[in-house]
């Protein structure tokens, strides 16, 4: 018997170009034995591209990870239900940590695989890693390893509504104005406080998010030197390689030379040889 999810399963953890000739081969062997629903169940599974199938190959590789992700996820859309600032500053700053290392590991986990990624490719996981954090269903089929396409780009967490209660209040009518008492002279320079407190609350927020900003660029650059460290270590090991092999041949070729000198040297002799034995 074919099952279709489990042939899903084997399918998409094929390099792309290996996925098209398995999935006919299964739709074919399912159609043999009778399975035709299954059949039309394989035969429409659509082969991933180069980022997809390295997003698959990350969940896959690292199941921990995987849910380490769909837990952020899950901890994003609920501090957005419930309008939660200092939550959603500190899991968006998260976010960007997380998604540009796992981006990098994917990246790496390919060319493992004998597939190199370029930066396109690479910044298109991250943006599949970003879907899945705001799609909870793109969020599980990932983690199974079995996503066939990118989920539509996430823009923020929209669709994700407020918990009730948590709205933003409406605005009370203004009350009728009070006699105040005339401030004493020494309280002039209260107002100018409390704007100077909230400019340097602002400010001190502000480099907040730049320090978070610097510190996501730090980790793409990090795994980006990753990824290159990792090119040359296998360069190198090909330069050694073929450095090995290029001493191999040359001596190989000196010995060729010297057995082609002592060839000729023989022809000579056998050429001197015969001459004489004519003239006898």
């Amino acid at each position: 018997m074919v099952d279709a999810d489990a042939v899903a399963a084997e399918l998409y953890g094929l390099r792309p170009e290996e996925f098209t000739a398995a999935r006919d081969a299964h739709a074919a062997a399912a159609r043999k034995v009778g399975q035709r629903a299954e059949a039309k169940r394989i035969a429409a599974l659509r082969r991933p591209t180069l980022a997809v199938w390295a997003a698959n190959r990350l969940a896959r590789a690292d199941a921990d990870q995987a849910q380490h992700l769909l837990e952020l996820g899950r901890g994003l859309r609920e501090a957005h239900r419930t309008l939660s600032g200092e939550d959603l500053r500190k899991l968006s700053h998260q976010q960007h940590v997380v998604v540009a290392a796992m981006a990098g590991e994917a990246r790496r986990l390919a060319g493992e695989a004998g597939q190199d990624l370029s930066a396109g490719v690479q910044r298109e996981v991250e943006q599949i890693l970003r879907s899945v954090l705001a799609d909870p269903e793109a969020a599980n089929t990932w983690a199974r390893g079995v996503l066939e396409k990118a989920p539509p780009p996430a823009v923020g967490f929209a669709e994700v509504a407020p918990a009730p209660g948590t709205a933003p209040r409406p605005q009370q009518p203004e009350r009728e104005p009070q006699p105040q008492p005339e401030p004493e002279p020494e309280r002039d320079a209260e107002p100018d406080d409390t704007q100077e407190a909230g400019r340097t609350s602002r400010e001190a927020e502000l480099a907040e998010e730049a320090l978070a900003l610097a510190e996501t660029e730090r980790e793409r650059a990090r795994a980006g030197l990753g990824v290159l460290d990792e090119r040359i270590a296998r360069l190198e090991e090909r330069l050694d390689g073929a450095r090995g092999e290029r001493e191999r041949l040359a001596a190989a070729a000196e010995a060729a030379e010297r057995g082609h000198q002592e060839a000729v040297r023989e022809a000579k002799r056998a050429r001197t040889a015969a001459r004489k034995a004519r003239r006898r």
